[in-house]
């Protein structure tokens, strides 16, 4: 009987002590986010840093009935709203993401529309304010403003605007004329644009100058018509050079020229029929070569495999960290060398999929401009780039590629179909920009983080407005000999200086979604940067 009482006791006591003890454990931080978005007629762009998405939709697509035919999140994570469906972009949609917290995202729309006014006799460039709905042309002075012929008019989404006056029925512009558009958007009102033709006594300008290391491009603006171009010579010399190649569009020409000597001034003209512009002088920039693109460099350190010569001095790097935990090294130094190398060295990058303990991943060969940050459990977090500013037009080297079928499939991008068996695919790509590392969370060392548990979110996207010049070789098949390659980089605009460079070399493009085939291999040897 004593006993029965002393248990009741300490139940009670239990109980009590349970009642009064508060639930103060803290749920888990995990960050919510939207992994992909895809749909008819746009292309989306995922900031997970800001947690917007940005749909950018095709001329053609009607904003106000958007087409989300996909969409995921987070693991677990509920949606305020559906993600899926017909949706009026017209305004930014507001989405909230839950689990144990609430993350607010935004989706918005963009809709680049290509708009343009020209007509005959025209000096120079159009201008066009989409904010005020003007767009101005300028004629030579003494034009007959009563007949002047529009040549080309668009200034609403392709296919599907209307637009009243047609531009035959637009001729006299001595004074301002209004033009009506409408298409689907606006939902049966009309958009009213100010069209003006004004005369001008400019003959000809050199409207832009971008000098290059070795190549240099000129812009003009002279009449419709009349015989342009550029000439151009080295500062202190007399004889000038005329510019080939030059191309005419209405009032507006350029031109690219190469073969110029790099840190050295130049002078450059343009001129049309008779006259001349006033002469530009610029400095041409320096050929920055790229740092041991011969792969000479390695060091070894805690028994884990580096490209670079030793810890002061690291500028390319590998999955190699990541991939130690498992006491496996996916890119190393091999003598087998591309033929005629001045060097001792390549790197071989060897996909494989590492395991302990019955539990492992895999991991593609890899060789990139950054840095390993560190491990995020059996995951990686990289960051891209390099500070760099000069501009080189293409990226040069030597590989070999044995490429296998995937036998190994974790993720995939949004829109791949691909199945094991199916062939997998080398890539090397070279990109230049200026990443923000507040927009891509890396450092203002290397801007661009990678991580892999996100990679939905952080992928690399060759399409940002980041990006200034990009390049890629994607390898669909095996290449069993020592083979040199060229990769032309495309630039968005001539202008823009990069503040950072990244190349990327994988033997399975898809690692960081941890698919790919154990089979594939890629050799490299010799790259360097080339500026004409």
């Amino acid at each position: 009987m004593r006993l029965i009482t002393c248990i009741a006791t300490v139940l009670f006591g239990v109980s009590s002590l349970t009642s009064c003890i508060k639930n103060d454990i803290p749920y888990p931080v995990v960050e919510l986010a939207i992994l992909s978005y895809e749909g008819v007629g746009f292309r989306s762009e995922i900031d997970p840093l800001k947690q917007t998405v940005t749909l950018h939709l095709e001329e053609t697509t009607d904003p106000t009935a958007v087409e989300v035919t996909s969409a995921t999140v987070t693991e677990q994570a509920t949606t305020s709203r559906p993600l899926t469906g017909l949706f009026d972009m017209r305004a930014p949609l507001q989405v909230t993401l839950s689990l144990y917290q609430d993350y607010l995202w935004t989706i918005r729309a963009v809709q680049p529309i290509e708009r343009y006014f020209t007509v005959r006799g025209q000096v120079g460039a159009t201008e066009i304010d989409t904010e005020s709905r003007t767009a101005t042309v300028y004629v030579a002075k003494g034009t007959n403003l009563q007949q002047i012929e529009v040549q080309t008019l668009k200034l609403g989404p392709a296919e599907v605007t209307t637009m009243t006056p047609s531009k035959e029925e637009l001729k006299d512009f001595r004074s301002v004329r209004y033009v009506y558009l409408n298409y689907p958007a606006l939902k049966g009102t009309t958009e009213r644009w100010q069209l003006y033709v004004r005369e001008t006594d400019v003959k000809v300008q050199l409207t832009q100058v971008d000098a290059w290391a070795t190549v240099a491009y000129l812009y003009g603006a002279a009449q419709e018509g009349t015989k342009v171009g550029f000439r151009y010579r080295r500062a202190g010399t007399t004889l000038w050079n005329e510019a080939p190649q030059v191309e005419q569009s209405g009032g507006v020409f350029t031109t690219r020229i190469t073969g110029l000597e790099p840190e050295s001034e130049y002078e450059f003209v343009a001129y049309s029929n008779e006259d001349e512009s006033p002469v530009v002088s610029r400095q041409t920039e320096q050929v920055v070569p790229l740092h041991n693109g011969g792969f000479e460099e390695w060091c070894t350190i805690d028994d884990i495999v580096y490209p670079f010569k030793d810890a002061d001095s690291p500028y390319w790097a590998t999955g190699n960290v990541g991939a130690s935990i498992v006491n496996v090294t996916l890119t190393e130094a091999v003598t087998d060398i591309r033929p005629g190398s001045s060097g001792k060295v390549a790197a071989r990058l060897t996909s494989k999929y590492a395991s302990v303990l019955g539990v492992g991943k895999f991991a593609a060969g890899n060789l990139y401009i950054g840095k390993y940050v560190r491990n995020d459990g059996t995951n990686g977090i990289v960051h891209f780039g390099r500070p760099f500013t000069a501009r080189p037009v293409a990226l040069r080297g030597w590989m070999k590629y044995n490429l296998g079928l995937i036998d190994r499939i974790q993720h995939l991008p949004p829109g791949e179909t691909l199945e094991v068996g199916d062939p997998d695919t080398g890539m090397i790509y070279i990109a230049l920009g200026d990443w923000s590392p507040s927009v891509y969370g890396g450092t203002a060392e290397s801007p661009i983080e990678i991580a892999t548990r996100r990679i939905q979110e952080t992928a690399f996207d060759p399409h940002s407005e980041a990006v200034i010049g990009y390049g890629e070789l994607a390898l669909h098949e095996s290449v069993g000999e020592w083979t040199e390659f060229t990769i032309p980089i495309e630039y968005v605009a001539t202008d823009r200086i990069p503040t950072h460079l990244m190349i990327v070399c994988s033997a399975s493009r898809l690692g960081d979604y941890f698919t790919g085939s154990t089979k594939s291999v890629m050799w490299v040897d010799d790259f360097e940067l080339v500026y004409e």
